[in-house]
């Protein structure tokens, strides 16, 4: 037996999701306009269908599916040369956008985007055996760093969650590492983008862009580097 799995996912129109779907590298093969709007579109072994609803609110919405990849590395980079193409730019904020790479505690290397009809699309690469989650970092700033994250992803409190990272970013007794203080800061800015704070967004990235990282460092805060890149421009 052999059996396949395709989310059917909603959107107010379906002409912004084609388009957003096509710059990432997707083919529509199927556009139905009547008498109810229906689409699909396919990359490799991915499969997403769409249907569209008039008074349907993407900004409400709360659909989700994951893709599991090989390369989501190689996916990521696709996927941002294809929007900086479409756009002119990364988008960060708002719908669409795409969030950062990064490697999450349960053994998955991931990003998350939102299309155009809210819908949220994680896709991700294993990177060991599956474990469930574990508990929070001991580490005082890693700590910060996992529930700021899962605050802002998983429950959409970017409020909440800029202010665990501006609670540790406040501490006089402890200090990060220059990585650490990298990531939380590319998570400040990333924060203050979604909800609208361009100034505490400004400050975060000159901070960021100012630090005086070594190669190692670079090399380990890459995923970073990559976000903060994309929130500049």
């Amino acid at each position: 037996m052999s059996e396949k799995t395709i989310p059917i996912l909603p959107c107010r129109a379906l002409p912004p999701v084609l388009d957003f779907y096509t710059a990432l590298g997707f083919e529509v093969t199927y556009v139905q306009r009547s008498p109810n709007p229906y689409a699909v579109v396919e990359r490799g072994g991915t499969e997403l269908q769409f249907f569209a609803m008039k008074h349907y609110e993407p900004t409400g919405s709360i659909s989700t599916c994951y893709v599991m990849t090989d390369d989501v590395d190689g996916l990521y980079e696709a996927f941002r040369a294809g929007l900086k193409a479409t756009y002119g730019r990364i988008p960060t904020r708002g719908l669409p956008r795409v969030g950062p790479l990064k490697d999450m505690s349960y053994g998955v290397r991931q990003f998350l985007m939102t299309d155009p009809g809210g819908n949220c699309v994680r896709v991700g690469q294993r990177t060991g055996e599956d474990r469930p989650h574990g508990p929070a970092p001991e580490e005082t700033f890693a700590r910060a760093l996992h529930h700021a994250s899962l605050l802002a992803d998983s429950k959409g409190d970017a409020a909440g969650a800029a202010k665990v990272v501006d609670r540790v970013l406040r501490l006089t007794d402890e200090t990060p590492t220059p990585v650490q203080l990298l990531q939380l800061l590319v998570l400040r800015a990333d924060l203050a983008g979604r909800l609208g704070d361009e100034e505490a967004a400004a400050t975060a990235l000159a901070r960021a862009t100012a630090l005086d990282l070594t190669e190692a460092e670079r090399d380990q805060g890459r995923d970073a580097l990559t976000r903060l890149e994309d929130l500049r421009a």
